[in-house]
């Protein structure tokens, strides 16, 4: 912030967060020049295909930006009997509950919407101060505000009245439409650095997924004399390479053992696409398949085919995991890179039966086709891919970082504009 300037002249905020703040700007509770509409807990009896969108938690994206693509929908008589929860353009919306509470979206629609339970509209009073109450209700102070004011414990939860309580800063009318340019002009700056990054992490994804199964169907010899495998989906192997069936390469395991005190490893513990393991807090009772150091993990359910694991200890697979055991001549490092590649996963996918939960069967993925090179072109072909995409990782992270930078950023730049803390009056041209 080093760039920006303080402002000439301050005084005592009377508020212990706040410090001190701009001479001539004001410490008004927000209630004073904001109203808050709460939302409705509509049946879901009452929901249909298409109609007015309801406007719910999920619907409210990071990036503030409302997604309708999983909307439930109500008829247009809807509109005529609930005026008081119509989302119109230009409103603010919060959510006021769950692991997202404080997340805030702006309605940018012409069409409106309802506004579902334990989501809130903030509306100002003068509309022209509505720009700065959207960075206000962004900046860190509120948020913190909000994680220390909310109740309850797993999902907490916050209420209209207090939202309305936080004490916020009010400078002059034209210098807040001054202060909402300057950070609409700079926070889109950094939203499309976000964005970039953001696009160079799923072109390392798919280049990821590209030198996968590149490798463990066509090998890593550029020149090796190639032959058709008699498998549309796979095209042309090497030569020397045979086609077999999934089940005379890895063994299914069916047996059961209750579960006392070992490693469980369960669908929320594997990472889609790259097999890293996800450390959670879960508990589980009952009893799964034990499986063994070097097996395979595949989740069967279709939002999760891409969650694959290779065992690194005994332990448990939990829930909906195939455990496969390699047999002899299938290397276990090699065995994780095939069925993690995604030619195999849309075969798989292909195969899933079930309306709401999808799933794919033992016994179609057990007649699969694995390419399967000789036993020591496998570990090669294994050791060659550990290294590539740990280095697709690495870069991976790197942008995450970058993104966790830039976002970070775009939040103190809000905070120190909305408080005081830099005068960016002569920045705005």
């Amino acid at each position: 912030m080093s760039r920006y300037k303080p402002y000439p002249k301050y005084r005592e905020s009377g508020v212990e967060w706040l410090s001190t703040i701009p001479d001539h700007w004001h410490v008004s509770a927000l209630k004073y020049w904001t109203i808050i509409k709460t939302g409705y807990a509509f049946s879901s009896n009452d929901f249909q295909e298409n109609g007015i969108p309801v406007l719910r938690i999920g619907d409210i994206k990071n990036t503030g930006d409302i997604d309708f693509s999983n909307a439930k929908f109500l008829s247009d008589s809807f509109l005529f009997t609930n005026h008081d929860v119509i989302v119109k353009y230009n409103d603010i919306v919060m959510a006021m509950t769950g692991a997202t509470i404080g997340k805030t979206g702006k309605y940018t629609l012409s069409t409106p919407a309802l506004l579902n339970q334990r989501v809130c509209i903030f509306r100002t009073i003068n509309t022209n101060s509505q720009p700065y109450v959207w960075y206000t209700l962004q900046s860190s102070f509120y948020l913190e505000y909000i994680n220390l004011y909310a109740f309850g414990g797993a999902q907490p939860n916050i209420s209209d009245s207090t939202l309305l309580s936080f004490p916020a800063l009010l400078p002059p009318l034209s210098e807040q439409t001054t202060i909402a340019n300057f950070l609409d002009r700079e926070t889109a700056k950094i939203d499309t650095l976000i964005d970039k990054q953001q696009r160079l992490i799923e072109l390392l994804k798919e280049k990821r997924q590209a030198v996968i199964s590149h490798a463990v169907t066509k090998g890593l010899d550029p020149n090796v004399k190639m032959k058709d495998s008699g498998v549309e989906w796979l095209g042309e192997v090497p030569e020397h390479w045979e086609v077999k069936k999934l089940k005379f390469n890895l063994h299914l395991r069916t047996e059961k053992v209750k579960i006392k005190g070992q490693k469980v490893i369960a669908l929320e513990n594997i990472e889609s696409n790259t097999g890293k393991y996800v450390q959670t807090e879960s508990t589980y009772q009952g009893e799964d398949v034990a499986c063994c150091r070097h097996d395979i993990l595949f989740g069967k359910l279709r939002p999760y085919l891409a969650k694959v694991y290779r065992c690194n200890e005994n332990a448990i697979a939990f829930g909906d995991l195939l455990a496969y055991q390699p047999l002899i001549g299938y290397k276990s490092s090699y065995a994780f890179y095939a069925l993690i590649s995604e030619t195999f996963i849309k075969i798989v996918d292909s195969s899933t039966y079930g309306a709401k939960m999808p799933r794919a069967s033992a016994d179609f993925i057990n007649e699969m086709p694995l390419p399967t090179p000789p036993t020591s072109e496998q570990q090669q072909i294994a050791d060659y891919l550990d290294t590539q995409t740990t280095k697709i990782d690495i870069l991976i992270e790197k942008a995450n970082q970058s993104i966790t930078l830039l976002k970070e950023r775009r939040t103190a730049l809000i905070s120190a504009a909305v408080t005081g803390k830099i005068d960016v009056r002569e920045a705005v041209v």
